[in-house]
C-alpha cells in the first residue's frame, strides 16, 4: 500500500516497484546483468544439488518476491489451485502498469531531479530491454528522456524489432544523427502525399475542381501532414532535413506539390505553436502572411505592402533565402491568388483608366509571380537572385490582355442589348503569340484569365483565347493544375459542347493535339465523363476510338477508359416532360383589357 501511495518517495517508489517486477519474473535472460541469478543460476543449483526439489524450492524463496507477509499467503493459493505462474504474472502485469504510471507522473515535471531519476532507471532496466515482458518499462522511461545515452540508441537502432516498438521521441534522438534512416521513414509518407494530391486531380466521378477546394487549414489537417509534423517534433535538424529532402525531390522530378507541402509543413508547425522550429524559419512571416491571402483567394493592399516588406528586406548574405520564398511562391495555391489579384488590379485598371505600369500593386504581384515561376531554375544554379521583369511584359503584353478585357466587357454589354449583335473580336497581334512561347510569367497569367472567363461561362471569351492555350511557354497550358481546374470550367458550360464550332475547337485543336501526354489524356477522359452526352453519336465514337489507350499507358487510364465506355454504353437520357393540354372553358375566355388607372390623390 505504501509504494501505491501519492506521498512516497518517488526514487523510492520506482526502484521498489521495479525490482518488485524482476522478482516476479521466474526465468529471463539478461537477469545476470542487473545482478539477480538468472537461468545459469538455477542451472548450477540443479546440476550440484542432491535434492533437485529441495534446490527449486531454496532458489524460489532466494528470488521471489521478498515480502515477509507474503510467504504464509502462498500454500492458501496452492490450496486454491493457483499456479505460481498465474499468480507471478498477475504481480508483474498489475506492478508494470503502476510502474509506468509512475514514470509518466515524474516525466510531468521537467525538473533535472527528476530527469536523473528517470536516467538512473534506465541505466537499471536498459539490460533487460529484450524480454518483451519488461520492454514496455523500458520504452516508457526513455520515452521521457530528451538526451538518451548513443550507446543505447545505437543497440536500438541495430535491433529492427526494438527499433519498431520504440516511440517516435527516441526514434527522433536516432533519425537526428541518421539522416538516411529517416529519409527511408519519410519517404512513404511524401509518396504517399504526392499521390493524394495526384488523385485530387485525375478523379473522374468529381466535375468540381477538387484540388483548389480545401482551405489552407483544412488541408494541414491531411494524415500526412500530421504525421510529418509528429515525426519532426520540435527538432530542428529533422525539420532541416525534411527541406532538404523536399528541395531534392523538387529538383528531381520537378513536381511543384513539393513546394505546397513546404508550405503546409510550416503552416502547421505555426499552427501548432513549435515556436523553436517558426522562430529560426526566416521564411515564417511571409509564408504566414501568404497563408492568409490565399485562405481570403486575393493579395488586399496591406498585406501586399507587407510582402513588399520581406521581398526587399532580404539583406546581402542572405541571398539563399529566396531559394525558399521562391519555393512557397512556385505552390500553386499561391500562384492561383497571385494570378487572381494580378486580374483584378488590371480590371481596376480598366475601371479607372489607368496603364498596367501606373499601378505600383500590380508590378509586386507581377514580382511574386516571377519569382515563384523561377524557384526550380534558382535552386538548380544556386544563383539566389530575384530575377528582374521584362518591360515587355509591362508595356506590351499586359495592355493587350486590358485590351481583350475590354473586348469581352463590351461584348458581355452588346449580348445583353440584342441576341443579334455583332460580337466584338480585336486580334492580339503577333507580338502577342511570340511572347507567350518566350515568357513564363505571361503565359500564367493568360491561362488563369483563360480559368477566369470560362468560369464565368462566357463562351466569346474562351473561344477567343482557346487558341493561344497550346502557345504557352513551356507547354504550360497542359500542366495538370490548369487543366484540373479548366476541365471543371469546361464541365460546366456542357450546354455550349453541342455547338459544333466549339466542341472541335476544344476536343480536336486543343486536347487532341497533345494527346501524346499520358496526363492530358487522363483530362480528356475526364471532360467526357461528364459531357458525353451532348456530343453528337458520330463525333463521339470517332474521338472514344481515337482515345482507345495503348500498352504504354498506365493500368489507370486502362480502367477509367472501361469505366467511361461502360458508362456511354448505360446512358439513357432523361425522358422530355410533356406539357398537358388543358381541357378548359375558361381557356377561350378573353382577359380583360385593363382600364386607366384613376388618380388616388387629386
Amino acid at each position: 500500500k505504501r509504494m501505491g501511495c501519492g506521498h512516497c518517495n518517488h526514487r523510492l517508489c520506482l526502484d521498489s516497484y521495479f525490482f518488485i517486477l524482476l522478482s516476479s519474473i521466474q526465468i529471463m535472460s539478461n537477469l545476470e546483468e542487473l545482478g539477480f541469478p538468472g537461468s545459469a543460476a538455477l542451472r548450477d543449483a540443479l546440476t550440484s544439488c542432491a535434492d533437485p526439489l529441495q534446490a527449486i524450492e531454496t532458489f524460489q524463496v532466494e528470488n521471489g518476491i521478498l515480502l515477509p507477509s507474503l510467504r504464509p499467503s502462498l500454500p492458501f493459493l496452492d490450496l486454491h489451485g493457483v499456479k505460481r505462474l498465474e499468480f507471478h504474472t498477475s504481480i508483474m502485469e498489475e506492478l508494470r502498469e503502476r510502474l509506468i504510471q509512475q514514470v509518466t507522473t515524474l516525466s510531468q515535471n521537467e525538473s533535472k531531479g527528476n530527469q536523473k531519476i528517470l536516467n538512473e532507471l534506465l541505466e537499471k532496466s536498459f539490460p533487460v530491454i529484450k524480454s518483451k515482458t519488461m520492454r514496455p518499462v523500458v520504452m516508457a522511461v526513455m520515452k521521457h528522456i530528451p538526451k538518451i545515452k548513443q550507446e543505447y540508441l545505437k543497440k536500438i537502432m541495430e535491433d529492427d524489432e526494438l527499433y519498431k516498438e520504440s516511440s517516435t521521441e527516441v526514434k527522433r534522438q536516432i533519425w537526428q544523427d541518421n539522416q538516411a534512416l529517416f529519409g527511408d521513414e519519410v519517404s512513404p509518407l511524401l509518396s504517399k502525399y504526392i499521390e493524394d494530391k495526384e488523385h485530387a486531380i485525375y478523379g473522374h466521378e468529381n466535375e468540381m475542381a477538387g484540388l483548389f477546394t480545401p482551405s489552407p487549414k483544412n488541408r494541414r489537417q491531411m494524415e500526412v501532414i500530421r504525421k510529418l509534423v509528429h515525426m519532426v517534433g520540435r527538432n530542428v535538424k529533422l525539420y532541416d532535413m525534411v527541406l532538404q529532402f523536399l528541395r531534392t525531390l523538387y529538383l528531381r522530378t520537378r513536381n511543384i506539390h513539393y513546394c505546397t507541402l513546404r508550405a503546409e509543413i510550416l503552416m502547421a508547425l505555426h499552427d501548432g505553436e513549435v515556436t523553436e522550429i517558426c522562430n529560426i524559419d526566416p521564411c515564417r512571416k511571409f509564408t504566414w502572411c501568404l497563408d492568409a491571402c490565399i485562405r481570403e483567394r486575393f493579395v488586399d493592399e496591406k498585406r501586399a505592402k507587407e510582402l513588399q516588406g520581406f521581398l526587399d528586406g532580404v539583406r546581402k548574405g542572405q541571398e539563399q533565402v529566396l531559394g525558399d520564398l521562391s519555393m512557397i511562391l512556385c505552390d500553386p495555391f499561391a500562384v492561383n491568388t497571385i494570378c487572381l489579384s494580378t486580374i483584378k488590379c488590371l480590371q481596376h485598371c480598366v475601371n479607372v483608366d489607368m496603364l498596367p505600369r501606373e499601378n505600383g500593386e500590380l508590378i509586386l504581384l507581377l514580382r511574386m509571380l516571377s519569382l515563384g515561376l523561377g524557384a526550380w531554375d534558382m535552386i538548380d544554379s544556386q544563383d539566389f537572385k530575384e530575377p528582374k521583369l521584362d518591360s515587355l511584359l509591362i508595356l506590351k503584353f499586359l495592355p493587350a490582355v486590358v485590351t481583350m478585357m475590354v473586348d469581352d466587357q463590351l461584348n458581355t454589354v452588346i449580348t445583353k442589348i440584342s441576341d443579334n449583335a455583332k460580337i466584338v473580336t480585336s486580334s492580339p497581334g503577333e507580338f502577342f503569340s511570340m511572347y507567350l512561347r518566350q515568357n513564363a510569367v505571361a503565359s500564367t497569367m493568360l491561362l488563369h484569365y483563360a480559368l477566369l472567363v470560362s468560369r464565368q461561362k462566357d463562351k466569346a471569351a474562351v473561344e477567343k483565347v482557346m487558341p493561344y492555350l497550346g502557345q504557352c511557354e513551356n507547354d504550360r497550358g497542359y500542366e495538370d493544375t490548369f487543366l484540373h481546374a479548366f476541365v471543371a470550367n469546361l464541365i460546366s458550360m456542357s450546354e455550349e459542347f453541342q455547338d459544333a464550332e466549339f466542341m472541335n475547337m476544344v476536343i480536336d485543336d486543343f486536347f487532341m493535339a497533345s494527346l501524346s501526354k499520358e496526363n492530358v489524356f487522363r483530362h480528356m477522359l475526364r471532360l467526357l465523363w461528364h459531357i458525353h452526352f451532348r456530343i453528337p453519336p458520330a463525333k463521339l465514337d470517332a474521338t472514344l476510338s481515337a482515345l482507345e489507350p495503348t500498352s504504354q499507358h498506365s493500368e489507370a487510364v486502362h480502367n477509367v477508359y472501361r469505366s467511361l465506355m461502360e458508362r456511354v454504353a448505360s446512358y439513357q437520357p432523361s425522358p422530355v416532360a410533356v406539357i398537358e393540354k388543358l381541357d378548359s372553358p375558361l381557356l377561350s375566355v378573353p382577359a380583360p383589357t385593363p382600364g386607366p388607372m384613376t388618380p388616388m390623390y387629386n
